[in-house]
């Protein structure tokens, strides 16, 4: 393509600091590669020590939401390692490699390199490297002091095999130099969780880690890692899949007198949190951060308000400069003469007792034959508060209600929204100025929109990628398809029922509803079924490999997570988040 002379120089004017700001904004591999032939001025500002010390050889491409590479261009990777690496090897100290470049990348030294993160690797794959490759091996024993691992996972959430747990054990056996490692939270979309419970108790003791990030499959893996001897662990960042299983007894009363900084975020249904999450905190009494987002569910009992908090844990840390919060109770109602607290009385136990700005929100829902949200056979009702600090750290938003009181959360990327009264079109306009930057919404409602003239405002959720409606009413699958309603430009991902898309799409043919359908990369479904005439051409883009495109029957499947056998609302609420829960940040703070 003929540039005019008369651009360059709006380029090459351009005082150094401004582009360097450029370059930093755009891909290190891809900068290297195109830039590094133009002049000797870009040379200079490539090869800077400052921009080259961290570097990161990954490039994300989204093929759906759940389906992304990592991998930079062959002849992108090939120019690297043969004419880049060579000059900057030396000075680099932080290094992301995915396992398809890390044999080229590796073939050199790095003096310097103080970090690394191994980025989209299976779990085979990984464990095969840190077993057999001798440069890997080299750096992780004698210079690593900071590691970040990633999981490869198409499932979300996934609980991952033995070899990842077997992959813990050895990083924290051969890195005798690690600080900080971070195991499967490197990116909150994955959500995969490792089983450590019944790994074989070793004697080891890693006396240098300071700082670790974790998702576990149980909340006893959550002890057990607990009780390993970490004699210098003062930061803990813990995901936990499921809270419920039977508690283990032995060595839970032991004081965490080196722990300062604790995060718990769980999305599951936590019945025994008086039980397991309170004693857990006790033992923490020289703890400085405290960061809770939680679930809990409780049958004739009371919300969680600041009392509590303080009464139960706050009174416990005298050290504790600083709690961050997000914590929804949901209250069965079995007993009409219980008392269940206002939204101003919740409010009011906070005053005083040195939370800072928090808000809170209470929600009533009485039982309907097709609610699924109550349908424990005893109860008559459901009472459900939010209670939260602000500003909102989170990356996860958890069953907002009509009783939502407004606010800004920009942190928040994962959306859930769940009530037995219908959300309105007004409602969403209000969510969307809310959370801007929402990129998985999941809705939970069952009844219709009774205002269905919606106004000529249209909403906008311009970072959607994922949107789950299996659990909702045809009309939320017209609110955010039909595209003169809602305006969705980076929708990849939808998660519908047969009867809910065929219906709204009039079997497939309606041009208000083709637009966003032509752009879908992926369709989750409740069932198998026939794609009929007119489907493939509707959904055009849509991910799938050559076998199942000959197939006559899609085998997208949902599957359920949790098997309780006294409530299907938490079956109902597994299922949701199993199919589509992003993560994340797995409500990871920002």
């Amino acid at each position: 393509m003929h540039i005019s002379n008369n651009n360059y120089p709006s380029i090459f004017n351009l005082p150094n600091e401004i582009l360097f700001i450029i370059i930093n904004k755009l891909n290190i591999s891809d900068m290297m590669h195109s830039l590094v032939d133009v002049n000797e001025r870009f040379v200079q500002l490539l090869f800077d020590p400052f921009y080259i010390q961290n570097l990161n050889l990954t490039l994300m491409t989204m093929k759906s939401f759940h389906q992304r590479t990592f991998s930079i261009h062959e002849q992108v990777l090939s120019n690297l390692c043969e004419n880049i690496l060579p000059k900057i090897h030396d000075h680099v100290k932080k290094l992301t490699i995915e396992q398809h470049s890390i044999e080229c990348i590796l073939t050199y030294n790095y003096p310097q390199l103080y970090s690394l993160s191994l980025v989209n690797f299976e779990e085979e794959v990984l464990y095969q490297y840190l077993r057999d490759h001798s440069a890997l091996r080299n750096l992780l024993t004698h210079q690593i002091t900071h590691l970040n691992i990633d999981i490869q996972s198409d499932e979300v959430p996934k609980l991952l095999s033995k070899t990842s747990s077997y992959l813990l054990i050895m990083i924290l056996f051969r890195c005798q130099r690690l600080i900080s490692l971070n195991f499967c939270q490197v990116f909150s979309y994955r959500n995969s969780f490792i089983p450590i419970y019944k790994l074989p108790k070793t004697s080891c003791t890693y006396s240098t880690l300071i700082e670790l990030k974790i998702n576990v499959a149980t909340f006893n893996d959550c002890l057990c890692l607990l009780n390993r001897h970490f004699d210098s662990l003062s930061k803990l960042t813990i995901n936990v899949k499921k809270v419920g299983y039977e508690l283990e007894k032995k060595n839970n009363e032991t004081k965490l007198l080196k722990l300062k900084y604790f995060s718990l975020t769980s999305f599951s249904f936590i019945r025994q949190f008086d039980e397991y999450i309170i004693p857990l905190l006790h033992r923490m009494i020289n703890l400085e951060e405290l960061i809770l987002f939680l679930t809990v569910i409780r049958t004739d009992s009371t919300f969680i308000d600041g009392t509590e908090l303080y009464d139960q844990v706050l009174v416990h840390m005298s050290q504790l400069n600083k709690f961050i919060f997000s914590i929804n109770t949901s209250v069965f109602i079995e007993n009409n003469e219980i008392d269940i607290l206002s939204n101003e009385e919740i409010q009011n136990s906070f005053i005083g007792r040195e939370y800072g700005q928090i808000n809170s929100y209470v929600h009533f829902e009485p039982r309907k034959p097709k609610n699924r949200v109550i349908d424990f056979e005893e109860a008559i009702a459901i009472v459900k508060s939010h209670i939260y600090s602000l500003p909102y750290h989170f990356g996860s938003f958890l069953d907002l209600n009509n009783s939502f009181q407004g606010g800004m959360f920009v942190n928040v990327q994962y959306l859930s929204m769940t009530d037995s009264f219908p959300f309105e079109h007004e409602f969403f306009k209000i969510i969307s100025d809310c959370f801007p930057f929402v990129k998985t919404l999941t809705i939970s409602n069952l009844e219709p929109q009774k205002n269905k003239q919606h106004s000529s405002t249209l909403i906008s959720f311009p970072h959607l990628n994922l949107l789950n409606l299996i659990d909702a009413h045809d009309d939320y699958a017209e609110q955010f398809l039909v595209d003169t309603n809602t305006h969705l430009p980076c929708l990849l991902d939808l998660c519908i029922t047969y009867e809910s898309l065929e219906t709204v799409t009039n079997n497939f043919t309606n041009d208000a509803t083709r637009l966003y359908c032509s752009k879908l990369k992926e369709l989750h479904m409740d069932k198998p079924f026939v794609r009929p005439k007119h489907f493939d051409e509707y959904f055009c883009l849509l991910f799938l490999n050559n076998s199942m495109r000959n197939m006559s029957v899609d085998t997208t499947i949902i599957t359920t997570r949790a098997k309780d056998s006294r409530s299907q609302s938490v079956r109902q609420g597994n299922r949701r988040r199993i199919l589509c829960s992003a993560v994340l940040d797995s409500a990871v703070l920002t």
